[in-house]
């Protein structure tokens, strides 16, 4: 499945499921797309339960890392989430930059901004709001947001080269992004590579860590740092899928 614009509406039609799903249905699916493996059981999620901020509504147990946890928001900073899903990162990041901040979450799925829209306005935030897009094209202006994170999101993209230009073209001069994702250190099975189910389960959309990093740094990125990894071994069912 090479053509980006299919893949897009594969990842659409997976997340506007995942949207009416519970949180412990996506938890036992790859990234929540109800794959196949029996054993990926909360392999890739972090727990978000002690952060602050946190709000279960929100929590569709979709991350593969916690990005506001090494995002150094400062109050009064305006965050920009890419993909938002449900809002749990906007809601985390909002705790950081408090009222005086700001935080946009962007998400291309329009059941994820539904749910998102209601958690926000359960909890009278006025500082926070939800725009539909995608983040090959990000709806905000050029040089708006101090902080931009992301969780297990640019895996699913197909062109990550406009994703960084865009990162770039969003961040006020100075700014910085804190973003959680799936690279690859070796090589996945070709069929797997090609399996639109497994795009948007996380796995085959990931690419080599380091096409990833020269990624960052082509697009006028220094200073990159690597905060924390942790190696996920895909399950035996999956290789075999």
């Amino acid at each position: 499945m090479e053509n980006s614009e299919l893949i897009k509406e594969l990842v659409r039609q997976k997340y506007s499921e995942i949207a009416l799903q519970d949180k412990e249905t996506n938890q036992a699916a790859c990234c929540g797309s109800g794959c196949c493996s029996t054993e990926i059981y909360n392999i890739m999620n972090d727990d978000y339960t002690a952060l602050n901020g946190y709000n279960p509504d929100a929590d569709l147990g979709l991350g593969c890392g916690l990005p506001t946890q090494f995002a150094k928001i400062r109050k009064g900073d305006t965050v920009i989430d890419l993909g938002s899903g449900a809002g749990n990162d906007c809601f985390i990041a909002r705790n950081e930059t408090g009222e005086d901040g700001r935080v946009i979450g962007i998400d291309f799925t329009s059941a994820m901004i539904e749910k998102a829209r209601a958690n926000v306005q359960k909890l009278g935030f006025t500082n926070v709001e939800f725009r539909q897009g995608d983040i090959e094209r990000i709806p905000v202006s050029t040089n708006v947001a101090d902080v931009i994170v992301s969780n297990c999101v640019l895996n699913l993209v197909p062109d990550k080269d406009k994703v960084f230009k865009e990162i770039f073209r969003v961040l006020k001069p100075g700014g910085h992004f804190s973003i959680s994702d799936i690279v690859l250190v070796g090589n996945l099975p070709e069929a797997l590579r090609k399996d639109a189910e497994m795009y948007a389960g996380c796995v085959s959309g990931a690419i080599q860590k380091e096409v990833y990093m020269e990624l960052i740094k082509l697009n006028g990125f220094s200073d990159i740092t690597v905060q924390k990894e942790k190696v996920i071994h895909i399950p035996d069912d999956i290789l075999n899928h």
